[in-house]
């Protein structure tokens, strides 16, 4: 059986223009939904900098943010708009931040519901999430259980190995082993993430959010440090980058140099699919951390939650984007995963560093995030027995994500993706009223009086 084969035909299926439509739609009509909640934006910014207790609640809102990101800020941001870029071409990252823009309002939404939908744990612990709001809001258990069944399927390849797989690549590239000590790199490498994800995990949610709290606010700054810095010397190039972006994105690009050339079709499912691929607005992973914070109302919380997509896809997705259109080496047909090499390969010798840098620290923060989400869709499932021997598998599943081929690891995660939004985006079209709701009553908050 060709398991790359089978991800493969899976991810392209699941895809298709229907989810795409219904994923940006769901966008459209939440952002008018919500009265274009991302108004609020700078507000939000505010709330999520405090580290105060305001309310019952696992983590801070800060720690909840954080984590939130370390889960979203992944793989994703790197390797993903590149490949969004290899296939779609530079119109792909057009379609990519605008996902951002819009998904704003969903990510917003997810932890709405989130939060009112929350449950107390025999243990005190907070627990919540789509597959409590399917229950509780709506009713549909059964369509919790599937959610939470897609989870935790979905945090294996997305969260898991995915990632480590990334880790991998990038080094192969750096360091260019023989045949035989690729193999090793693979293990050893594999080895020692999954080594530290155990030191970590082991102590839930508080602990993975202590540690989020540091990493995430280093590795970004470190990452988009090395991205200025490449932007400042192609500076000459980046208005022809704007230009092939926006052309691309609504005439789509031609073949050039070695780039085969791509379609609006291909540059708009390109740059949505990793658009969600790395900022998750959808997906319906973010408020299950959500749900565990501190916080007064589900409001307050939910604009936290939505800057994650701001600064994940907006920012982060957005600037690694130009690089890589300004680089130039897209137009050289350079494979998916030497496309972000080759970019920050310009820089010299402190480019790879950079490089390097974000993406293991990226990568390990995606998979400490992402444990906890499918640990608690594991929690939902089958009990608190659940937690301990799945955080056993997720250390385990690391290692395999090392040693796996890239493209049927990137296919697997894509597939899983799309089957978790589907009963996600259900749940946020039909309890959108809810959602509409609560804002208004918190409308006179979210004017800044804090």
């Amino acid at each position: 059986m060709d398991f790359a084969k089978i991800a493969a035909d899976l991810s392209s299926f699941v895809w298709g223009v229907p989810l795409i439509a219904l994923l940006f739609g769901t966008h459209l009509f939440l952002t008018v939904r919500t009265g274009f909640i991302q108004r609020f934006l700078p507000q939000a910014i505010k709330i999520s900098l405090s580290r105060k207790k305001e309310g019952d609640g696992d983590v801070s809102q800060f720690g909840a943010l954080m984590t939130g990101l370390a889960a979203t800020i992944g793989a994703g941001n790197i390797i993903g708009v590149a490949g969004a870029v290899a296939t779609g071409g530079p119109g792909a990252v057009f379609w990519m931040w605008l996902t951002g823009v819009f998904g704003i309002a969903t990510k917003y939404s997810e932890a709405v519901l989130a939060v009112k939908y929350r449950v107390q744990m025999p243990d005190g612990s907070y627990a919540g999430g789509p597959m409590y709001a399917l229950e509780r809001g709506l009713g549909q258990k059964w369509l919790g259980i599937v959610f939470a069944v897609f989870t935790c399927i979905a945090a294996f390849g997305i969260g898991n190995m995915f990632q480590a797989n990334a880790v991998v690549e990038t080094l192969k590239e750096w360091i260019k082993p023989t045949a035989e000590a690729d193999a090793v790199m693979r293990w050893v490498t594999g080895g020692v993430m999954a080594a530290i994800t155990a030191a970590v995990i082991l102590g839930g949610v508080k602990s993975i959010a202590r540690v989020c709290e540091v990493l995430v606010p280093v590795m970004a700054v470190g990452y988009l440090l090395g991205c200025i810095l490449i932007l400042i010397k192609n500076a000459p190039l980046l208005p022809s980058a704007f230009s092939d972006i926006w052309h691309g994105a609504f005439a789509g690009q031609a073949a050039v140099g070695g780039f085969v050339g791509a379609g609006i079709r291909q540059a708009i499912q390109s740059g949505i699919a990793r658009g969600l691929f790395s900022n998750e607005s959808g997906l319906g992973s973010a408020p299950i951390v959500a749900a565990a914070a501190q916080t007064r109302n589900p409001v307050r919380q939910a604009l936290v939650s939505s800057t994650a997509t701001f600064w994940d896809t907006v920012v982060v997705c957005a600037i690694t984007g130009l690089v890589i259109v300004s680089s130039g080496h897209w137009k050289e047909g350079v494979a998916k995963g030497a496309l972000t090499n080759a970019a920050f390969e310009d820089l010299h010798t402190i480019g790879p560093i950079f490089l390097l840098f974000g993406l293991i620290t990226f990568v390990f923060s995606s998979i400490l995030g992402w444990c906890y989400y499918g640990e608690k869709a594991a929690e939902y499932l089958m009990g608190p027995k659940a937690v301990k021997p799945y955080r056993v598998l997720w250390v385990i599943m690391v290692l395999v994500g090392a040693v796996q081929p890239a493209a049927a690891v990137m296919d697997f995660s894509d597939a899983a993706n799309g089957l978790m939004a589907l009963p996600n985006l259900i749940c946020l079209i039909c309890l959108s009223g809810v959602i509409a709701a609560e804002t208004r009553t918190h409308t006179a908050e979210l004017t800044g009086k804090d």
